[in-house]
């Protein structure tokens, strides 16, 4: 009763919060739980019209299936591959940069350089590859202008050169959301204790010897958060940007799950079969998760449980 009447009065006095959580918690109700129960159908065999949970039990026939396929197998590579080359240049990209950008003394340049950085993150992916379609474009794309000008070569078509691909998704990443995802550390490093910053220039700390010795260990709680959080989407890379960039040419190095579950799936019409390729993924994920968790709880003392 006791205990009843103690969340009546707490809901009461704010009432206001939980209202605003009406909106979140019906977002992931309908389109991050719900969608979960349609996991069922990479054990059972599914036919348009003829029921939304499959027409017979099938148990792991599908996942045996993409087991011995090798474009599921190429697809995984490329997954990893691309993922790894994301983690490697993006994660620790926003970091320095948030570094960097916290030594500025404030002021107008500091606001514009931050304003231009967080810019990007505001453009939509479309319009990013349409941009990049220009840039890149053999016909007359500034690239291939300037490296014709300046060193006499042939005009290269980037985008549908495979060993272009990773590099092309990577830097476009990096200028999409470094300035974005900086935000996050710029917002952990104001929250340092200045007291921290005042005694370690009283013991004749330089500005570098300071950002190492206090600024980076501050903040590696959020930066181990972050780590974990982008190791968990490794195997989600951004199915929308693979898949504008993708080409016949370019097919061998920008097939990922993703993407071929799309073809599997929407193209190709088997649902069951994407749905299996799709729940290894999401399970893949978790592990990774999992893993990258208990290595920081044991390494750093910090994880996000």
């Amino acid at each position: 009763m006791h205990k009843k009447e103690t969340f009546r009065a707490h809901f009461h006095k704010y009432w206001s919060l939980y209202a605003m959580m009406i909106l979140p918690m019906a977002y992931f109700t309908l389109f991050k739980y719900l969608p979960m129960f349609g996991n069922i159908l990479a054990f059972r065999r599914y036919r348009p019209g003829m029921g939304a949970f499959g027409t017979g039990w099938v148990g792991s026939h599908y996942f045996q299936r993409f087991f011995r396929d090798p474009a599921f197998w190429g697809a995984l590579e490329n997954t990893f591959l691309l993922s790894i080359c994301n983690l490697v240049i993006n994660f620790p990209l926003p970091i320095l940069f948030a570094l960097l950008l916290n030594e500025l003394p404030g002021g107008k340049f500091k606001k514009t350089v931050q304003t231009v950085s967080y810019m990007p993150r505001f453009i939509s992916t479309v319009v990013v590859i349409a941009i990049l379609h220009e840039i890149l474009s053999p016909s007359g794309g500034l690239l291939n202008r300037l490296l014709g000008s300046a060193f006499g070569w042939n005009p290269i078509y980037f985008v549908n050169e495979p060993k272009y691909f990773r590099a092309i998704y990577v830097l476009t990443g990096s200028w999409q959301f470094t300035g974005w995802t900086a935000i996050i550390y710029l917002a952990a490093i104001t929250n340092i204790n200045s007291d921290l910053y005042e005694a370690a220039e009283m013991d004749g700390a330089s500005r570098f010897q300071k950002m190492r010795h206090v600024t980076i260990p501050s903040i590696m709680p959020t930066i181990m958060v972050m780590l974990i959080l982008q190791i968990g989407h490794m195997l989600s890379l951004g199915f929308e940007k693979v898949l504008l960039l993708y080409t016949p040419a370019n097919s061998n190095v920008s097939d990922i799950l993703d993407t071929l579950v799309y073809r599997t799936g929407l193209m190709n019409q088997n649902y069951s079969y994407a749905a299996a390729i799709g729940l290894f993924s999401g399970l893949i994920g978790l592990i990774l998760v999992s893993t990258a968790n208990a290595v920081s709880r044991k390494a750093t003392g910090d994880s996000i449980y």
